[in-house]
C-alpha cells in the first residue's frame, strides 16, 4: 500500500454572513484561538486573480486554530448575497468532526451546555468512540468525538498512524476494524460500487 497523499487537512474554508457572531461562538464558546485575519485583496474576488475565493471583493477571511496543525477558516459573505445551502446536497459539506481527548470532549460539552446550545449526545458511534453534535450560528453541523482507551487499542484508530498502509475503508458504527477482517469487509462494502461512465 502507498502512503497517504497528504499529512492531513490544512484548513476548511466555510462561509458566514456575520463574522462577529461566528467569532464570538468559536472563540468564546468553543475556545478556538484566532490565528490569522485578512481581507481578500482587490482582484481576487471577482477579478482575474480569483483562485477559488467567493466572488466578492474585500471580504474578511479569518482563520481559527482547530488543533493538530489544522485550521478552520471563514469568509464573510455580504448579508443576503447568497442563500443558505443544504448540507445534505451533493457537493456540499454535511458536517465537520473534530477529534479531541476525553478531557477536551467534556470541556466542549460543558461549554455548549453553559451557552445553552442544543446538542445531541454523547452518542456511542462504535469502536469505543463517543460524539456530540450541534450547530454553529451559521447552521454548520459540528461533531466532537473522542475514543476511549486509544493507547490500549491501536488497531481501533481509523485514519491514524496505526492504520497507515491498510485499505482506506472505515468501519460502520459498532464494528471494529482488525487487520485479519479488514480486507474482507472492504471487499464486501465495495463490491456493488459502480464506476462512473
Amino acid at each position: 500500500m502507498s502512503k497517504p497523499l497528504s499529512r492531513g487537512v490544512h484548513h476548511l474554508a466555510l462561509n458566514t454572513d456575520d463574522m462577529k457572531m461566528t467569532l464570538d461562538f468559536y472563540l468564546r464558546v468553543l475556545g478556538m484561538p484566532l490565528v490569522h485575519a485578512l481581507k481578500v485583496p482587490p482582484g481576487l474576488g471577482t477579478g482575474p486573480g480569483n483562485r477559488g475565493n467567493p466572488p466578492f471583493e474585500n471580504i474578511r477571511h479569518y482563520f481559527l486554530d482547530a488543533g493538530g496543525d489544522s485550521l478552520l477558516a471563514f469568509f464573510e459573505i455580504p448579508k443576503g448575497a447568497k442563500p443558505r445551502g443544504d448540507r445534505d446536497a451533493i457537493g456540499t459539506m454535511q458536517h465537520v468532526s473534530f477529534a479531541v481527548s476525553e478531557q477536551k470532549f467534556n470541556d466542549v460539552l460543558n461549554r455548549i451546555r453553559n451557552a445553552r446550545i442544543e446538542y445531541l449526545g454523547p452518542v456511542n458511534v462504535g469502536c469505543e468512540t463517543y460524539s456530540i453534535y450541534f450547530l454553529d450560528p451559521n447552521g454548520i453541523r459540528l461533531e466532537f468525538s473522542h475514543q476511549k482507551d486509544r493507547a490500549a487499542h491501536p488497531d481501533r484508530r481509523p485514519g491514524m498512524a496505526a492504520n497507515r498502509g491498510r485499505a482506506p475503508a472505515r468501519a460502520p458504527p459498532g464494528r471494529e476494524i482488525h487487520p485479519f477482517t479488514e480486507a474482507k469487509w472492504t471487499s464486501e462494502t465495495t463490491s456493488n460500487a459502480t464506476t462512473p461512465a
